[in-house]
C-alpha cells in the first residue's frame, strides 16, 4: 500500500514548460470542446472569431491536418452546422490570398541548426512566438485539401453549397481603386517576367495572341463569367469579382512560381516575388533556374491541392461524365490565360521528364537511392519522387479531360483534335513540333522505362524498388502519341521506337499476373497503345531490325523485334487463362497490322503463331463466347498478310502452316455438331483418365458411340447432300450455279462471303455418297439458310445449352455459319494446295537430314503470284475512341490516383466516390511463397500458369 501511495504523489501530467514536444495544443484541438468539435456543436461562428486561428497556426505537417481533422468530423459539421464549413472555407481562402500578397511571405528558411532550435523554442513559448507566413500558407493549403473532398461528395445540395460558397460572384463596390491598383501591380509583374521562353506556336496565332493579351493582367474580370446568372448578365454596368474558386486557381498558380517558396530567390525581379519561370530545363526553356531541392515539398503541397480541386470529377457517376463536367477542371483547361497554361504545362512536363536527372536529385537520391535494398530501410518516398509522381498525375488528368464543352471537335464523324477553347493543355501538347523537344520527352520516358526494367532483372533480385509512377508514365506517353502526330512519327523513326515497344510489352508481362484490377486496366492500355503503333507503316518497317533494348533475361528472345513481339503477345494470351479476354482483340489486331512487314520469322515465332491459331480454333474456345470467332479471324488475317506480302521471306511460318494443314482443312468444314462432339470427346477423355485409378472404364460404350458419330468428312458430305436436295427444285438450266467448281472460281471474287475452299472437299464428297456437283457460289447461298437441328442429338443440344457458352450464351448452327463462311481461309488453302504436294514429295524422296534444307530452299524460291490473288492495299485497324473508352480511361486514371493517395495521407479515403467502384479488402499477411516468388523473379508463379493454354486445348 505504501508503494501505491508513492505513485499517487507523482504528477498526473508531466510538465513541459517549453512545449518542445508540441503535442499539447494538437491533443486539445482533437479532444477539447473548443477544437474540431466546435465546428459542428456551435452554430454560426463568426468569421472574426479567434476559433479559426488554430486552423492556420496549429499544424506542422500535412499528416497533422489529416490526422486531427477526419472526414467524419467534417460530415457532421456539414449536416449539423453547414454555415460553419462555409465560413471555414471563406476564412481559410481569404487568409491564403492575403498571405500570398503580404510582404512577410515567404518567410526565410532557417539557415542553421541553432536558428532552427531557437525558432522551436520561440514557437513553443507562445507569447514570444514569431509569425511564420510560410507555415500558415502551407496550413491553409492542407486544410483545404482535407475539407474539399467532403464538400464534393455531397450528393444532395452539392450544387447549391458549391455555387454559394465557391462559385458565387460578388458585385464590385463602386469604390474600386484598390482593385485598379491590384490590376496595375499584376501588369507590372507580367512585365517583369516577360522574357520569351516558349516555343509552342499554333495556326491561330492572331486569335490566340489577342486572347492571351486580354487576359494577362490579374484583373477582377480576367475570367469569363461562366457562373454568372441571367440577372447579372442583364446588369452590364455592374462588374463582378472573381469567385473563390477562380481566385483559388489564380493563387495556386502564383504559388507555383513564387520565389522563395517554390522557386529560388535569386531569380526574383526587384520586389516582385511572382516570376512565371518554367521550373526546370526542357520544353519551352533552355535555362535552368537553379537547384530547388528545398522547395520540392512546397511544390508537392500546391499540386496536391490543385489535384484535389480537379478531383471533383470522381464524385460524378460514369453515365453523367459528359453531361455534368467538373466546373473546376473545365475552368482550368479553358479559362486560364495562355501564359499560365504554357508555364504550368512546361513546368509539369519538364519536372516529370527530369525524374532521374542527376542535377535534380537530392542527397537521398544520389547516395542512399543507389544502395541495394534501400527501399526496405527508408520509409516512404523521397521528396523528388513525390513531386514527379504528382506532376505526372496532374498532367494525365489535364490531358485526359474531355467532358462537356472540353470534348474534342468532331468533323464528319471523325475527331479533328482539341482546340485552345476546348482544352488548352491538350491543344498545346498537340502543337509541339521541335525535334529537340521530342528528343527531350522521349529520352525522359525511355530513362523511366529503363529504371523499371533494371528493377526487374538486377543482379540482386528485389534490390531495387520499382518505379512508382510507371502507370502515369505509360498513360502520358499514350496521350503524346495520340495527340501529337509529329511526335508519333518522330518516335517511330527514331532508334528507340522498337525499344519503347519492347519496354511496353515487358511491363505488360510483369503486371499481367497481378490480381489488382488497376493492373489489368494498365494491360488494356498497353494493348491499345500497341494497336495504335502497329497501324503505322514506320512501326512495321522497324520490326525487321534486331532488338537493342536491355530487357529482363527471362523475356529475351532470339531474332528480330518482330519475333519478340510475337513471343510477348503469345505469353500474354497463353499464360492468363482467359482472365484478360478484353485485351486479346487489340493484341491480335496488332499482329494482324504488323504481319505484312514480318520477315525471317524464327521457328519458335512461327510455332507461337500456329499455337495461337490452334487455341482460338479450339471448339471449346470458339463456341464459348459470341466474340471469340473474331480472334480466329484476326489470326487468319495475320497469316494472309504474311503469305500475300512476304511469303518467300518467311519459310519457317509457311512450313508451319503446311505442317498444320489438317487444322485449316477441318476449320473449312467446321459445324456446330462437330465442335460439340469434340468437346464431349475431350471431356470423356478427362473422365476416363480420372477413373483409371478406380477401374471404372467403359470402353465398349465409348467405342460404339465413336462408330455412331462417324468421320468428320462423312458428316460434311451428309450436310452437303441435304443442302443439294433442299435447293434442287430451285435450280434453272441456265443458272451459273450449275457450273463445275473449277469454272466458277474465276468469277467468285465478286462474292466476298463465299464458303471456304478446301483441297479435301472433293474427296469428302466421293467418300460420303457423291452428292450432285454444286458450285461454291451455290453452296454459299445454301448455307445461309440451312438448319442442322437434325444432326444435333439430344445430348449435344444439352451440351450446347449448358456446358459450352459463358454468361448464358448458347451457340447455334446459324451463328456458326454466319462467321465460319466469312473466315479468310482462301489464301491459306491455295498455298497449302500448291506447296503441300511438293513438300511431301521432298520428304519422301530425300533423307530427313537433307529434306529440311531442301524444303526451306523450296519455300524461299516459291513463286505463287499466278495463283494467289493480288495483295490488297494495306488498311490497318486503328484504335478508335468512343464514349465508353473515354469514360474507362478517365476512371482508370483517377483510380490510380485514388490508390496512390491512400497512403500516407488518405486524401480521398472513405468518401463517396461514384466514378468507379472502391472495394475495401482486408489486409492479408504475405505468404512465404509470395515473398520467394517476388525475390526469384516470379519463376514459381509461371511454372503453373504457363500450362494454361495446353489445359484449355
Amino acid at each position: 500500500m505504501d508503494g501505491l501511495k508513492m505513485f499517487t504523489k507523482l504528477p498526473q501530467k508531466i510538465p513541459d514548460p517549453f512545449n518542445l514536444l508540441g503535442d499539447q495544443p494538437k491533443l486539445a484541438f482533437r479532444s477539447q470542446p473548443g477544437g474540431i468539435a466546435k465546428l459542428a456543436s456551435t452554430r454560426n461562428i463568426s468569421e472574426k472569431d479567434s476559433y479559426w486561428e488554430q486552423y492556420v497556426v496549429l499544424f506542422d505537417s500535412a499528416s497533422d491536418v489529416f490526422t486531427l481533422i477526419t472526414h467524419n468530423d467534417l460530415r457532421r459539421a456539414l449536416y449539423e452546422a453547414p454555415e460553419n464549413v462555409a465560413t471555414l472555407v471563406r476564412v481559410i481562402t481569404t487568409r491564403l490570398f492575403n498571405l500570398v500578397s503580404d510582404h512577410t511571405f515567404p518567410a526565410p528558411a532557417p539557415s542553421s541548426v541553432s536558428s532552427l532550435a531557437s525558432s522551436l523554442i520561440r514557437t513553443g513559448t507562445g507569447a514570444a512566438a514569431e509569425r511564420n507566413a510560410t507555415k500558415e500558407v502551407l496550413n491553409c493549403i492542407r486544410v483545404l485539401q482535407r475539407v474539399l473532398p467532403v464538400v464534393f461528395e455531397l450528393e444532395s445540395e452539392t450544387s447549391r453549397f458549391e455555387q454559394e460558397v465557391l462559385w458565387k460572384r460578388l458585385e464590385v463596390p463602386e469604390r474600386d481603386g484598390v482593385q485598379a491598383q491590384d490590376a496595375t501591380e499584376g501588369t507590372a509583374v507580367e512585365q517583369a517576367s516577360a522574357e520569351p521562353q516558349f516555343v509552342i506556336e499554333d495556326e491561330d496565332e492572331s486569335d490566340e495572341e489577342g486572347e492571351g493579351d486580354s487576359s494577362k493582367a490579374r484583373a477582377p474580370t480576367s475570367s469569363p463569367p461562366a457562373q454568372t446568372s441571367p440577372k447579372e448578365q442583364e446588369q452590364k454596368p455592374k462588374e463582378t469579382l472573381p469567385s473563390i474558386a477562380e481566385r483559388l486557381f489564380s493563387c495556386l498558380i502564383d504559388l507555383m512560381f513564387c520565389c522563395g517558396f517554390t522557386l529560388p530567390t535569386k531569380i526574383q525581379v526587384d520586389h516582385y516575388k511572382i516570376n512565371y519561370v518554367i521550373w526546370e530545363k526542357g520544353v519551352g526553356s533552355t535555362t535552368d533556374p537553379g537547384p530547388s531541392q528545398q522547395y520540392e515539398n512546397n511544390k508537392t503541397e500546391v499540386l496536391r491541392l490543385l489535384l484535389v480541386l480537379l478531383s471533383r470529377q470522381i464524385y460524378v457517376p460514369p453515365s453523367s461524365l459528359f453531361t455534368s463536367p467538373s466546373s473546376y477542371t473545365r475552368h482550368f483547361v479553358q479559362h486560364l490565360p495562355r501564359r499560365d497554361v504554357l508555364t504550368v504545362l512546361c513546368s509539369l512536363m519538364n519536372t516529370a521528364m527530369n525524374a532521374t536527372h542527376p542535377g535534380s536529385a537530392n542527397v537521398m537520391g544520389t547516395v542512399a537511392g543507389r544502395l541495394p535494398y534501400n527501399h526496405l530501410l527508408l520509409k516512404g518516398e523521397d521528396s523528388r519522387t513525390s513531386l514527379v509522381s504528382i506532376c505526372f498525375q496532374v498532367l494525365c488528368v489535364l490531358l485526359d479531360f474531355q467532358s462537356g464543352s472540353a470534348r474534342d471537335l468532331v468533323v464528319e464523324g471523325q475527331p479533328s483534335g482539341p482546340t485552345a477553347k476546348t482544352n488548352a493543355f491538350r491543344y498545346f501538347i498537340a502543337k509541339l513540333h521541335r525535334p529537340s523537344d521530342f528528343a527531350f520527352i522521349l529520352n525522359g520516358v525511355v530513362t523511366i522505362f529503363e529504371d523499371e526494367m533494371s528493377s526487374l532483372h538486377g543482379l540482386l533480385p528485389g534490390s531495387k524498388k520499382s518505379v512508382p509512377y510507371m502507370p502515369e508514365t505509360v498513360i502520358f506517353l499514350w496521350k503524346m502519341i495520340e495527340l501529337n502526330k509529329k511526335f508519333r512519327a518522330y518516335l517511330l523513326d527514331s532508334e528507340k521506337g522498337m525499344d519503347i515497344m519492347a519496354y511496353l510489352l515487358c511491363y505488360g508481362l510483369e503486371i499481367k499476373d497481378k490480381p489488382d484490377i488497376e493492373q489489368h486496366g494498365m494491360c488494356r492500355v498497353l494493348s491499345y497503345m500497341l494497336q495504335s503503333l502497329s497501324a503505322e507503316r514506320a512501326f512495321g518497317v522497324k520490326l525487321v531490325s534486331p532488338l537493342k533494348a536491355q530487357i529482363p533475361q527471362k523475356w529475351t528472345t532470339m531474332g528480330t523485334a518482330g519475333d519478340f513481339m510475337i513471343h510477348s503477345i503469345y505469353s500474354m494470351v497463353a499464360t492468363t487463362s482467359g482472365s484478360l479476354n478484353s485485351l486479346y482483340p487489340a493484341l491480335i489486331i496488332a499482329l494482324s497490322n504488323s504481319a505484312p512487314y514480318f520477315k525471317n520469322l524464327s521457328v519458335t515465332s512461327s510455332a507461337r503463331l500456329l499455337q495461337l491459331f490452334s487455341a482460338f480454333a479450339n471448339p471449346s474456345f470458339v463456341l464459348s463466347d459470341e466474340g471469340h470467332p473474331r480472334l480466329l479471324f484476326f489470326v487468319l488475317e495475320a497469316f494472309n498478310g504474311v503469305l500475300l506480302h512476304a511469303l518467300t521471306d518467311n519459310p519457317n511460318l509457311v512450313y508451319a502452316i503446311l505442317y498444320a494443314h489438317k487444322q485449316f482443312e477441318d476449320l473449312g468444314t467446321f459445324t456446330l455438331a462437330r465442335g460439340l462432339r469434340e468437346i464431349r470427346r475431350i471431356q470423356q477423355l478427362k473422365e476416363e483418365r480420372a477413373a483409371q485409378g478406380r477401374g471404372s472404364l467403359d470402353k465398349g460404350k465409348r467405342r460404339a458411340r465413336d462408330e455412331e458419330e462417324g468421320a468428320p468428312h462423312s458428316e460434311k458430305a451428309r450436310l452437303l447432300q441435304r443442302e443439294a436436295e433442299s435447293i434442287d427444285l430451285a435450280r434453272t438450266p441456265g443458272s451459273t450455279d450449275t457450273l463445275p467448281e473449277g469454272q466458277a472460281r474465276p468469277g467468285s471474287e465478286e462474292n466476298p462471303t463465299r464458303p471456304l475452299m478446301s483441297p479435301t472437299a472433293t474427296e469428302a464428297q466421293v467418300g460420303g455418297g457423291a452428292p450432285p456437283a454444286v458450285s461454291e457460289k451455290a453452296r454459299g447461298k445454301m448455307r445461309a439458310g440451312r438448319s442442322l437441328s437434325g444432326d444435333m442429338t439430344g445430348s449435344l443440344e444439352r451440351l450446347a445449352a449448358s456446358g459450352v457458352g459463358r454468361n448464358g450464351f448458347v451457340p447455334s448452327q446459324e451463328w456458326v455459319s454466319s462467321w465460319q463462311q466469312g473466315l479468310p481461309l482462301d489464301t491459306i488453302m491455295l498455298v497449302i494446295s500448291e506447296l503441300l504436294p511438293k513438300v511431301q514429295g521432298l520428304q519422301t524422296s530425300l533423307s530427313a537430314a537433307s529434306a529440311n534444307s531442301a524444303i526451306v530452299d523450296l519455300l524461299r524460291s516459291a513463286n505463287l503470284s499466278q495463283v494467289l490473288p493480288k495483295p490488297p492495299t494495306l488498311s490497318p485497324r486503328r484504335f478508335m475512341w468512343s464514349d465508353a473508352s473515354i469514360v474507362w480511361l478517365t476512371s482508370l486514371v483517377w483510380g490510380e490516383i485514388y490508390v496512390r493517395g491512400m497512403t500516407p495521407l488518405g486524401i480521398w479515403n472513405n468518401t463517396a466516390v461514384r466514378l468507379f467502384y472502391v472495394k475495401h479488402a482486408q489486409a492479408q499477411q504475405r505468404q512465404i511463397t509470395e515473398t520467394v516468388t517476388n525475390v526469384v523473379g516470379g519463376l514459381l508463379g509461371r511454372t503453373e500458369s504457363s500450362q494454361s493454354l495446353s489445359r484449355r486445348q
